[in-house]
């Protein structure tokens, strides 16, 4: 009988443990090929070392950088997180339309994906880490308050798994005890409805729990708030649109008054800002240490990168000019040499493109200069798209390992909160004023470095346009949008038809999808034919249902 992944404690607990209770042998006189896994619980350095190994789940962060992340090992890593933007009308896989991520919106999405494998053991190994962990806090003769806390903290992280496992696959099984491997192999599925109470009660639970934002220690960054509980607990409400709920969830983040929006938006990306009071929740990663590959993945070519991550036309065509009017390729402001230019800042700080200074260079990914490395074809290790992500890409980066990144991994912003707070206002039907526009929007739109126009308008059908369009630009390529596709219910629509590029007009080497010829002279890139009813739930990876039929 093969081993299911709902009952896996995962080794890295398990040796955290084992080497821990190493350090006690000489004292205590225990055998040398056992320890106990009571003794354990009763030292605080030893607890907090497994609570380490939840926070971790199986992130790879590589202490002595040997290789990158290929695989979606976390929701929260850099490769689980960010490159769930090449399923959707934002990014693209420069492994081609058969990588996981492109199939899951391309109409040919089966339970064989492998990318399926990924999310779902990811997330049943740290469930059952968090249900380790619960079950064995109770042996725990530390100060009861910091107990507490430290519950309350891994039942935050086990609620964050069946929140995203309710999103994207639905009905899922609920574990929330440690499974024998019968009881694994045999166990049903709870429905999404059942999965996502679950969460809503977890997470209205613990955020009296744990600290607040502005109560963290500088030595405890990176650990659960009270607004990081509350952030998803909103998140839930506009999923299952509880208007009502997420207006009162979010506001009570807002009047906590901890977090802010930062005047510098590139900085939260590059490593330079992270101790910034916008980001409320991330992944932290230390270069030498605990390191990602992320900028590995992500350089451009000529300075060494896989250029895994490539932003779509559309994502640059959303970004407004700069006086707050929707772009358009017909608008004489629209500058094929500079796509930048007269546009919202956010687009430069997001998207690297042709003629750009990147570092020490010019990007050039113009499809015929034969002589740049970063040219834009269908066979290169380089742009699929003429783009280039620059979010995340640090030109700060000093060190001669790009597999050696330390730039932290923002998984919740307070620019998020404030876009989501007006956007339950505006579908709760509550009056907009330029008041509630002021505190929300234009608090994002007016960040010193980005500096873009006031959203004046009120109408709501016209407001939501405005809004949708913000939440796409401010938040680009830091994986939410798959999601907002999703409870937006227009996922269906916006995924299907022809994906572009960049322009190139005028260009020799321009692929084209036949004989057809864009008007605008864009790069042809993919087609999307997302199955409206058949797509918007993943289904159970077919090993898992191999394994337990009652998942079928």
């Amino acid at each position: 009988m093969k081993n299911s992944y709902l009952n896996r404690f995962l080794p890295f607990l398990l040796i955290l443990v084992a080497l821990a209770s190493a350090c006690r042998k000489e004292l205590d006189k225990t055998p040398l090929d056992q320890f106990s896994n009571e003794a354990f619980w009763t030292s605080e350095q030893n607890i907090m070392q497994a609570l380490t190994g939840v926070y971790r789940g199986n992130i790879q962060m590589l202490a002595n950088p040997t290789g990158a992340e290929f695989s979606a090992t976390d929701w929260w890593s850099y490769h689980g997180l960010l490159y769930l933007e090449f399923a959707t009308d934002n990014a693209y896989d420069r492994r081609g339309d058969n990588s996981g991520f492109n199939i899951m919106t391309n109409g040919t999405h089966t339970a064989n994906n492998i990318y399926l494998s990924y999310y779902w053991n990811a997330s049943y190994t740290r469930i059952a880490r968090c249900n380790f962990f619960l079950e064995n806090i109770g042996k725990a003769t530390i100060d009861g308050a910091k107990v507490n806390r430290m519950t309350a903290e891994v039942k935050f992280i086990r609620a964050c798994q069946y929140f995203y496992l309710s999103q994207y696959f639905g009905a899922v099984p609920l574990v929330t005890k440690t499974l024998t491997l019968p009881e694994a192999n045999t166990v049903t599925k709870a429905t999404k409805d059942q999965v996502q109470d679950f969460v809503e009660a977890e997470l209205k639970a613990i955020a009296p729990a744990l600290p607040r934002f502005g109560q963290l220690a500088a030595a405890e960054r990176g650990r659960a708030t009270a607004q990081a509980a509350l952030a998803f607990l909103g998140r839930l409400y506009l999923a299952e649109q509880k208007w009502s709920d997420a207006v009162t969830t979010y506001k009570q983040i807002i009047d906590f008054n901890d977090n802010s929006i930062d005047p510098n938006f590139e900085s939260l990306f590059n490593g330079t800002n992270e101790t910034s009071r916008e980001i409320i929740f991330a992944t932290q990663y230390l270069q030498d240490l605990a390191p990602n590959a992320m900028m590995q993945h992500n350089y451009p070519r000529t300075l060494g990168g896989f250029v895994l991550h490539c932003p779509l036309g559309s994502l640059v065509e959303s970004y407004e000019f700069k006086d707050g009017t929707p772009f358009s390729y017909t608008d004489a402001r629209y500058n094929a040499a500079d796509l930048g230019q007269n546009r919202d800042p956010r687009l430069k700080f997001t998207v690297l493109y042709n003629g750009q200074p990147f570092k020490n260079i010019t990007y050039i990914s113009h499809p015929d200069n034969m002589a740049s490395l970063d040219r834009l074809s269908t066979s290169l290790q380089a742009t699929r798209t003429g783009f280039c992500i620059k979010k995340f890409n640090s030109e700060a980066f000093s060190g001669g390992d790009l597999q050696n990144s330390g730039i932290d991994l923002p998984i919740i912003r307070y620019a998020e909160i404030l876009l989501s707070y007006l956007e339950a206002k505006l579908e709760k039907g509550d009056a907009i004023d330029m008041g509630l526009l002021d505190a929300t929007i234009n608090l994002v739109r007016g960040r010193s470095t980005v500096n873009m126009p006031k959203v004046t308008e009120t109408n709501p059908a016209l407001l939501r346009v405005i809004l949708r369009r913000e939440r796409r630009n401010e938040l680009a390529l830091e994986g939410i949008r798959y999601w907002d596709l999703l409870r937006w219910k227009n996922i269906a629509q916006v995924l299907n038809g022809d994906f572009y590029g960049a322009p190139f007009p005028g260009a020799t080497n321009l692929r084209k999808k036949g004989t057809a010829t864009d008007p605008y002279g864009r790069w042809y890139v993919t087609s999307k034919a997302f199955r409206a009813g058949q797509d918007e739930l993943w289904p159970i990876p077919q090993s898992e249902v191999n394994n337990n039929p009652n998942l079928k």
